[in-house]
Formats: structure tokens, C-alpha cells, sequence
């Protein structure tokens, strides 16, 4: 099942192009909102849907924007996209609720709750027009989303994105061409296809069983040939490439996404993960050099970015390939100023300084390491590791590395 909430984490659910009058599906970046939002800006990417809302206050598509954007924001801001792209596990799915504020809850809420009812309208005119029927397959595909990431709510987030599928089976039906309309499909399938037999039962009551392999060839279709979706399959098929061991055909799509959105430096930080799992740490190191670069010259996008947060992701891969006494090093700079850090990476410093301690012998200064990884985030599964440490001083295991 971390397999399934690891791909759901960083989804990037299907888009649609807004306008009015005969529906044209048309390339996402034509609208500025998602060129910032592509690229982390969030605050702009809804300053650009807000503006869009008001200018087309029946359009369902401009609600399902703004909806994306303010979702999007928090899990940026909870540092949950980080932690996946940056640690290659996920502290954030054993926290509790993500921290979002009541009026932000409501604000996302009403977005989809307006877009839903607007697409429901003119569903209730014309049962089969494309444009209403994808709305609200959009607006279900979020509002899963949010149930899933936000409130935990497992069982009512599948339902939701059942819902949204059997609007994409429609659009499909009505329109065959319509690839764009195979995203959800193919996501539908690889996460129901990945889920384990009990939770898959949710599935086959409506009779549907999922087919990994399916999904992803569904994935990859909408990225060769689709309008509206071709962003967000291609980034989400890099993190599946990645979830299915596949590091090669990750990589290709990872080095594209930093070309078209530079000011996301997210994707280079898979980069690093990505060679690291080929065994390429002279790659990986390159990637590093260049985070480290963009940075220093005040590259937009990267001025901001802490460079503790870079040497942690070079420490991190050095002890992978144990190098461990530049590891140490760097670690002990980045926990001085852990308080520069998102709160995932400040607690894998904690951890990854206790084990090279624990490595080179000394396990009293990996013992402070390890409590303070469990005071920076109690409830996460890093500091739940770190106090299995104290006892039983970590050890490399004999294919690691």
C-alpha cells in the first residue's frame, strides 16, 4: 500500500484548458496560472485562477484551477511534495492531518463543491457534452485527492476517484480520440492494480480490479499524444518509473521537466535519487553541483532554496555510497542550522548523522543524533526508526550501498 500512497502523493491530477463558448482543449501553458504553477510559484499560480474565476464565474474549468492551486500550495507547504522528491520515502503518510487552516479548507471546498454543480447543470441540458462531463471528472479526481492527502480518509477518497472514472469511461466512449481522458483511467488502474487484496476489495465491489501495466501504458499514451494531460504524465510517470524500479525511463522525463518548469528545482533533486538508484553517483554528484550553482548565482526558483537543504541531499547520497567521512562533515553543518529546513529533511539529517555515527563506533554521539530525530518529529517514521537505534545501533546491511 506505500507503493499506491507514495504514487498518489505527488499526483498531479488532470487539467483543463479554460475559455468559453465551443469547448477547444488547448495546451495548459497557454494560461499563465499553470506555467507558475509548473514551476512551485503557487501564490501566483492563484493569483492567475482567482483572476480567471472572475472573469468566467460559470466557467467549471477556472473552479477546478483554483482548486488545484490552493490543494497544491498546502502540500508544498506541509512539505510533502519535498519529502517524497528529496528522501525517497515518505515521513509525511505517518504523520496526522496535514496543518491547513479552516479558511483554506473551506476556500478548496467551495471551489470544487462550484464546479461540480456547475458541470452537474449542463450535464442536466446535454448528458453527453465532453466539456462538463471532463469538469466533473477533474473535480472528483481533486476532491479524492484531498480526502486521500488532507483528512485521511481512505475509503471516501476511492469512492471519489470511481466517480471521476466512470465520467472518463463516458468521455472515452463518446469520443475515442479523446486521449487526454485516459490519464485518470490509467491512474485509476496502476493504483487499484498496486493496492493489496484487502483494500483492492473496495474495487472489485464495483467490479474492477486494476492492471498495473495497464495504467501505465494508458499513462504513456496521454504523454505521447494528449493536449490537456501531457505535463502531468509525464511527470507522473517518472515517479512511477521510479515506484517500478526503473530508474533509466525516469531520468529522460525527470531532465525534460527541469527544461520546461527551470524554477522547479523539485525535478533535480529526483535526478539525484534517480542515478543514485543506477549506481551513477558521479551523474548524481553533477546534478548536485548544478543545484549548488543555481543557487549561489541566485537563479530564480533557487536563490531561496537553503543550501543546507542541498548538502543534505549530497550528504544523504554520500552515505549511501559510504562515503561517510565527508557525509559526517557536511551532516554537522546542515544539524547546526537544521532550523533552516523543512521539516522532513531536518529529521533524516538527524537520522543519517546518528547511523554514520553508529558506522564509524560511536554510538553515544549517535544516541544524541537519534533523540534529537525523535524531538523534531515524533510522529514520523524516521524518528520512529531513530528510537529502534538507541537499543540496537544501526548497522549497514551487506547489499546496501
Amino acid at each position: 500500500m506505500d507503493v499506491v500512497r507514495n504514487a498518489l502523493i505527488v499526483l498531479v491530477p488532470i487539467l483543463c484548458a479554460a475559455g468559453t463558448g465551443k469547448w477547444e482543449p488547448r495546451d495548459p501553458l497557454e494560461n499563465p496560472g499553470f506555467v507558475h504553477f509548473y514551476n512551485n510559484e503557487f501564490d501566483a499560480a492563484i493569483a492567475d485562477f482567482e483572476k480567471e474565476v472572475q472573469a468566467h464565474p460559470n466557467d467549471c474549468e477556472a473552479y477546478n484551477h483554483l482548486a488545484q492551486g490552493i490543494l497544491y500550495r498546502e502540500l508544498f507547504r506541509n512539505g510533502a511534495l519535498e519529502s517524497q522528491l528529496v528522501t525517497g520515502n515518505n515521513p509525511f503518510l505517518r504523520r496526522g492531518k496535514m496543518n491547513i487552516s479552516a479558511p483554506e479548507k473551506a476556500r478548496f471546498s467551495d471551489s470544487i463543491n462550484t464546479a461540480i454543480q456547475l458541470s452537474e447543470k449542463e450535464l442536466k441540458v446535454d448528458p453527453n457534452d465532453l466539456h462538463s462531463l471532463y469538469c466533473d471528472a477533474v473535480a472528483h479526481g481533486f476532491r479524492a485527492n484531498y480526502l486521500f492527502l488532507v483528512e485521511k480518509a481512505w475509503v471516501d477518497s476511492l469512492k471519489q476517484a470511481t466517480a471521476g472514472r466512470k465520467q472518463e469511461q463516458k468521455l472515452i466512449e463518446l469520443d475515442p480520440t479523446f486521449v487526454d481522458a485516459r490519464l485518470g483511467l490509467g491512474v485509476h488502474d496502476y493504483i487499484v492494480g498496486s493496492l493489496p487484496f484487502y483494500m483492492r476489495a473496495f474495487g472489485l465491489v464495483a467490479g474492477f480490479h486494476g492492471d498495473k501495466e495497464a495504467g501505465i501504458r494508458q499513462i504513456e499514451q496521454v504523454r505521447a499524444h494528449g493536449v490537456l494531460s501531457k505535463y502531468d504524465a509525464e511527470i507522473l510517470l517518472a515517479v512511477i518509473y521510479r515506484r517500478e524500479r526503473r530508474p533509466n525511463l525516469a531520468i529522460p522525463l525527470l531532465k525534460q521537466a527541469s527544461a520546461q518548469f527551470p524554477r522547479n528545482y523539485l525535478f533535480r533533486f529526483e535526478q539525484v535519487q534517480m542515478y543514485s538508484d543506477m549506481g551513477d553517483e558521479s551523474d548524481a554528484l553533477q546534478v548536485i553541483s548544478e543545484l549548488e550553482r543555481l543557487r549561489s548565482t541566485g537563479a530564480p526558483g533557487y536563490r531561496d532554496l537553503p543550501p543546507e537543504k542541498i548538502e543534505y541531499i549530497k550528504d544523504n547520497l554520500l552515505f549511501w555510497y559510504n562515503d561517510f567521512d565527508p557525509a559526517l562533515s557536511g551532516l554537522k553543518q546542515v544539524t547546526q542550522r537544521v532550523q533552516d529546513l523543512d521539516l522532513s529533511t531536518a529529521v533524516l539529517a538527524w537520522l543519517r548523522l546518528g547511523q554514520i555515527y553508529d558506522l564509524k563506533g560511536d554510538h553515544e554521539d549517535a544516541s544524541s543524533a537519534y533523540r534529537e530525530a525523535m524531538r523534531t518529529a515524533p510522529q514520523s517514521e524516521a524518528a520512529a526508526e531513530a528510537k529502534g537505534y538507541l537499543a540496537h545501533p544501526y548497522k549497514r546491511a551487506r547489499n546496501s550501498g
